[in-house]
C-alpha cells in the first residue's frame, strides 16, 4: 500500500460523498468496513455504512471542504481534516427541529486502509453538541 494509493480512495471517497453518490462513497469501502460515529454502536459492514449514509442524507444535504489528508508512513492509515458545511433537512431525534438551517462544523475521519486499497475502518470526530448549537442558531 502506498501514501498516495491512501490518499486516493480517501479524496475519492470525498469526491463521491460531495457529489451525493451514495455507490461511489461506497465502493471505497471494504466488505466489512468498521464504522465509529460518536456516541453510537460501531457498525460493522458495507451494508450499515450504506444505511448510515442514507440516514445522513433524510437529515441533511452535506458538503466536506478545505480537506487535508494526511497519511502514515505505508498508507495504512490516514486522517482528514476538514469543514462540513450544509441545510438541516429533517429533524434529528435529540436536535432542534429541522427548518432549513444552513450549518459549518468541524469535523475529521481518521481512516484504516486495507491491502485492496479500501477503507476498512472509519472513526468519525465532530462535536454534536457544536452542531446541535449551530442548527438552534440556524
Amino acid at each position: 500500500m502506498s501514501e498516495s494509493e491512501t490518499r486516493d480512495v480517501t479524496m475519492r471517497a470525498f469526491t463521491a460523498f460531495n457529489a451525493g453518490d451514495m455507490e461511489g462513497t461506497i465502493a471505497c469501502l471494504s466488505e466489512d468496513v468498521a464504522v465509529d460515529v460518536p456516541g453510537q454502536a460501531r457498525e460493522i459492514g458495507r451494508e450499515k455504512a450504506r444505511w448510515r449514509l442514507a440516514a445522513l442524507a433524510r437529515h441533511f444535504r452535506a458538503e466536506a471542504a478545505d480537506i487535508a489528508v494526511m497519511t502514515a508512513p505505508g498508507g495504512f492509515r490516514a486522517a482528514a481534516e476538514f469543514t462540513l458545511s450544509g441545510t438541516y433537512l429533517a429533524a434529528l431525534p435529540g436536535f432542534p427541529p429541522a427548518s432549513g438551517q444552513s450549518f459549518r462544523l468541524p469535523a475529521g475521519l481518521f481512516l484504516d486502509i486495507d491491502d485492496e486499497a479500501l477503507i476498512s475502518r472509519v472513526t468519525v470526530c465532530c462535536d454534536p453538541t457544536r452542531l446541535s448549537r449551530a442548527l438552534e442558531k440556524g
